[in-house]
């Protein structure tokens, strides 16, 4: 596919003349010889690249770069400028403008130009794609569930996400909460710009500073150049801090002072650094209690929790569990390549009476483990884990172990006999798989 150039220019033969180069090059060019006509241009070819004289009858060349910069994002503009005009080059730079170039500079300084011009451009188009489908993944529409109590909550953050207050997500683990503020940001004015997650229970409290602040080089052993923290990744966009309620309280302190000021250190540094960050938080802590007990700031979780949305468990919206069913059930028959496209009522009804404490997540997984070991084409208790089985079949003992036995079976056989992928599939280790084999005499 050919990049697409507009030229610009009131001097016919020039224009011409640079026309028959860039075509030369292998461009698809198009030619304006003042403002009303590039308007047009524009809007009916969307250029890549646009090269713009600064002096044209209808108008100047450095305001018209701006304005289409500001409608046109994706269109990368440099500016044709005379000598002893470089000032407007640099006006333009300063509104977005990609470069300028003086009139009279050699054309072997052009082709290079453009080809980074193009290059940044097409960068931004497949930026642009991705946001857009992750706008369309990311968002309250792809939240699934009409039970009452999820319905509440996504309305609830359907309402704030348009606007920059920090928000508290509760919940059981496993209920939604990073879905959540993924369509929160998404759907929110600072959809353009990161997302950015860390897990403040997954890392010591030492390393979870400079993860979230960065560090000076030689800030401590290992420290040996400088690092961006995330802050500083997230700025203009959204900082997604999960399982807050385990950050150590040294650190709580820190935190809260960006929430107040908009200003942090880094790790070993003494120059404050601004940000603007949208906070979103999520535990599965009472943090009242966490506070009554000590462990967590009081003034922290008043700042954390100016709008506060509760995620229902699985328990309070069995109703919306055949809707998730399906839903997983479409995704892993893909991702598996199994012929599942059915899912019995016995099915259904068995895994609605389950108590799912840790919520989608156990779902998504206990659906995932059933479409592997289906050998046909509908979902039926037989694919059940044991452990499962258990909550609902009698005797016990022998369905336990026909049921394990089966389920061993059926999984080594889609993986091929793969005993590090059996266990990995059946969630149990290695050592224990290969004593199952020799109790269940498998061969």
């Amino acid at each position: 596919m050919k990049i697409k150039v507009l030229l610009i220019d009131d001097e016919e033969k020039l224009r011409s003349l640079t026309s028959k180069l860039l075509v030369y090059e292998g461009y698809d060019v198009f030619e304006a010889g003042n403002i009303v006509s590039a308007n047009q241009k524009v809007e009916l070819h969307v250029p890549d690249v646009v090269l713009c004289d600064v002096k044209l009858p209808d108008g100047n060349g450095v305001d018209f770069c701006i304005k289409s910069k500001e409608k046109f994002p994706e269109i990368e503009f440099i500016l044709l400028t005379a000598f002893g005009r470089v000032q407007d080059g640099v006006k333009a730079i300063k509104h977005g403008v990609f470069d300028y170039l003086v009139k009279g500079d050699d054309n072997d300084k052009l082709i290079p130009l453009i080809e980074k011009a193009s290059q940044k451009a097409l960068l931004q188009k497949e930026l642009t794609k991705l946001k857009s489908k992750l706008s369309k993944q990311y968002n309250f529409d792809s939240i699934l569930g009409n039970s009452e109590r999820i319905q509440e909550a996504k309305a609830l953050a359907r309402k704030v996400s348009q606007s920059d207050i920090s928000i508290l997500l509760t919940g059981a683990t496993g209920t939604g909460k990073e879905v959540f503020a993924q369509a929160i940001h998404y759907e929110g004015k600072r959809s353009d710009k990161s997302f950015v997650a860390i897990n403040c229970s997954a890392i010591s409290g030492e390393i979870l500073e400079s993860e979230l602040f960065g560090h000076k080089a030689g800030a401590f052993t290992g420290a040996v150049s400088d690092k961006k923290g995330l802050f500083e990744e997230a700025n203009l966009g959204t900082l997604f801090l999960d399982e807050i309620g385990e950050m150590p309280l040294e650190l709580q302190a820190k935190l809260l002072r960006v929430l107040e000021s908009g200003t942090f250190i880094k790790v070993g540094d003494t120059k404050e650094k601004q940000v603007n960050v949208r906070i979103i938080a999520a535990t599965n802590r009472n943090l009242e209690e966490e506070v009554t007990a000590g462990n967590f700031r009081e003034d922290l979780l008043y700042r954390l929790s100016v709008i506060q949305i509760h995620l229902p468990s699985l328990s309070e919206r069995r109703t919306d569990i055949p809707e998730l069913v399906d839903h997983f059930v479409k995704i892993f028959s893909v991702k598996a390549n199994t012929k599942v496209k059915k899912i019995s009522p016995e099915f259904i009804r068995e895994v609605q009476k389950l108590p799912f404490k840790g919520n989608i997540r156990e779902l998504r997984n206990l659906v995932e483990r059933a479409v592997i070991l289906c050998d046909g084409d509908t979902l039926t208790t037989e694919q059940l884990a044991p452990s499962y089985q258990r909550e609902f079949n009698e005797p016990e003992s022998m369905t336990m172990a026909s049921a394990e036995k089966a389920q061993i079976i059926r999984v080594l056989k889609h993986v091929n006999g793969n005993k590090t992928q059996a266990a990995k599939v059946l969630e149990i280790g290695l050592t224990t798989l290969y004593k199952k084999i020799h109790d269940f005499e498998i061969e």
